[in-house]
């Protein structure tokens, strides 16, 4: 009996043993968007991920801070935002059904997605922590040595990559890496619109709500108590017409409500025009006042709150049972802006508007398209800035943006990327931020497979990887996933061959490829030239390219190639155009070839996206 329960000791002290010392492959400090993303990708490329999360959802600020109406990349579903979003089409029964409020086109209730992400994130390499809290985090020359509590008890692991994808860039002064935080400027970024001195005034934030219409309910359950230093008058204008609003104004209380309604008669309350956006100044506050002034902001919305039940008379509109809260709001603030690390490179506006005056586009990981968006209504202090007059077309984000200078094996992975204040109000938005992580859970597992450092991972290998899962490097709009050049396309226009027509437009920026235009035998040259310097003696017309001229240039620049069997791969590489020697060529078609034969995606590039000796 005595050696049984020696053997059970034993087996029970291993146990607890295992569970407080882990090793991994990757960790991730933080289970918000750009975290969740990132361990899903790293996950499903084999390598071990564990997720450290605060709270006890994954998702940050598409399901815990309540953030659940999605701004922009509507016609660009790339990677885990486009499967994230069918499975949201799966659950509610359509597109159409997740269109129900006039901010988006994609709503739905916070609750529903973090089950979507956690099915997701569901992978046998993939562990969840919830609920804990870190303590410390130390490398060693080897790996990373990380500390963390969970329901008061202290655990620790070991891991070769840490990425930071908190909501603030809370482990960039921990690591002792670089940052910028607040407004930069304008000799440090070289953008116009920055201010002439750099300060350290973030975005508003917002401690959102989420309302369910319960008719004509009696009883008090979802009414909120009225506030402390409630004041009616900062909520008055909410409702108004303005016609220079960054809206362009509201019709009345009804509209306003149903700026962000969400699926099952349920409204989001996510309101910047008198509503419930609060200016905190995080990045100088202690942790204690931190806490006490995130109280204030959720204060400042149960005001909002009250005032829509009471003051508009919208009683029917009750807090919904939407988050595992006592007091029915959300587990976290939105938070619009991070510490911004300082990384190989340093994107700012003119990248944004003007791609190809620069090769940072050969780098890019991720997309997006919204327009340049910031809040700074609820901070008199901060230089008017008309942000949204900064007109840029959709853009990319370049590999070196999540890579810090000087500090080995960390990358980050969420609004703490390497981009100016200015340029952080558009990528912070949501499925950018998946597209974000998605790109630091590939290049982490690519370094840890080829055990290298995440600098020393070749920037194409990890864009091959996401072109595989589908994800875009390009905002081409006209070019979806499942069209059979699209992996062909991307690569193309990653090189900067052909290369893409931006269109700064309203809400929804566009980058157009017109897949179907006749290439001219001029473009086509130029385009390969910075990889084939003997291209500069080929005589090129601006008449449209042929099959026959393409080979007659291709049998020098690929003598290895079967040109035999050319007519038996034209179909099998998916090219829909006849095989005829003299007809003139489209975009899709010039890339496919153009790609199969030459591929000049394999050239090594540098993290500005100038080529390697090849």
């Amino acid at each position: 009996m005595c050696k049984t329960y020696s053997i059970l000791l034993i087996f029970l002290f291993g146990t607890l043993v295992f569970h407080a010392q882990h090793t991994t492959d990757i960790l991730i400090i933080g289970g918000g968007t750009g975290g969740t993303s990132a361990g899903i990708q790293a996950a499903r490329m084999g390598v071990r991920v564990q997720i450290l999360e605060a709270g006890p959802w994954l998702g940050g600020m598409l399901t815990s801070a309540g953030v659940s109406a999605i701004d922009g990349n509507h016609e660009m579903p790339s990677g885990i935002w486009g499967e994230f979003r069918q499975k949201l089409r799966n659950h509610y029964g359509g597109a159409e059904a997740l269109a129900t409020g006039w901010v988006s086109h994609t709503l739905f209730e916070p609750l529903v997605a973090q089950d979507i992400l956690r099915e997701m994130a569901s992978l046998p390499n993939l562990e969840i922590i919830s609920n804990a809290s870190l303590e410390d985090l130390i490398y060693d020359g080897e790996g990373w040595k990380i500390t963390y509590k969970k329901y008061k008890k202290t655990y620790s692991t070991k891991a070769t990559i840490v990425i930071d994808a908190t909501e603030t860039g809370a482990l960039l002064p921990m690591v002792g890496a670089e940052f910028r935080v607040g407004m930069d400027a304008k000799n440090d970024t070289g953008e116009a619109e920055a201010p002439a001195t750099s300060n350290t005034i973030v975005q508003d934030l917002t401690y959102t709500a989420i309302l369910e219409d319960v008719g004509e309910k009696k009883g008090r359950k979802g009414l909120v108590k009225k506030p402390k230093n409630y004041d009616p008058n900062d909520f008055s204008c909410a409702c108004q017409r303005e016609g220079g609003a960054m809206f362009g104004g509201v019709s009345g209380c009804e509209q306003m409500l149903g700026y962000a309604k969400l699926p099952n008669n349920k409204y989001l309350i996510n309101w910047p025009h008198c509503g419930n956006d609060f200016y905190l100044d995080w990045p100088t506050l202690s942790p204690e006042r931190y806490q006490e002034k995130l109280e204030e902001a959720k204060h400042f919305t149960q005001g909002f709150v009250y005032y829509i039940q009471n003051d508009l008379g919208f009683k029917n509109l009750r807090l919904a049972e939407e988050f595992p809260t006592q007091d029915g709001f959300p587990i976290i603030a939105y938070h619009r802006e991070a510490r911004r690390v300082k990384g190989k490179v340093f994107l700012v506006t003119d990248h944004l508007e003007r791609p190809y005056d620069y090769n940072l586009y050969r780098t890019g990981i991720a997309v997006g398209d919204y327009p340049i968006d910031h809040h700074h209504d609820k901070n008199p202090q901060a230089p008017k800035i008309e942000f949204i007059n900064i007109k840029v077309p959709s853009y990319t984000i370049p590999l070196g943006c999540l890579v810090p200078k000087g500090v080995e094996n960390f990358i980050v992975a969420e609004k703490n990327i390497s981009v100016s204040n200015i340029v952080n109000g558009t990528t912070r938005l949501q499925p950018v931020v998946l597209g974000i992580g998605q790109a630091a859970g590939a290049l982490a597992a690519t370094a840890i497979i080829e055990k290298k450092g995440p600098s020393e991972v070749s920037i194409r290998k990890v864009q091959q990887q996401l072109i595989q899962d589908q994800a875009y490097l390009m905002p081409f709009i006209d070019v979806k996933p499942d069209d059979h050049a699209f992996a062909s396309i991307q690569k193309i226009g990653a090189t900067g061959i052909l290369k893409g027509y931006g269109v700064p437009y309203k809400w929804a920026n566009q980058t157009w490829f017109y897949p179907e235009r006749i290439v001219s035998e001029y473009e086509w040259k130029q385009g390969l030239l910075p990889y084939f310097k003997e291209m500069e003696d080929i005589a090129a017309s601006g008449k449209g390219i042929t099959l026959e001229f393409m080979r007659s240039i291709l049998q020098n620049l690929s003598p290895k190639f079967d040109w035999s069997s050319l007519r038996s791969q034209w179909k099998s590489w998916g090219i829909d155009a006849p095989f005829e020697e003299k007809a003139p060529l489209d975009r899709r078609t010039v890339c496919i070839l153009t790609d199969h034969i030459l591929n000049p995606f394999s050239w090594e590039i540098d993290w500005n996206g100038n080529l390697k000796s090849n």
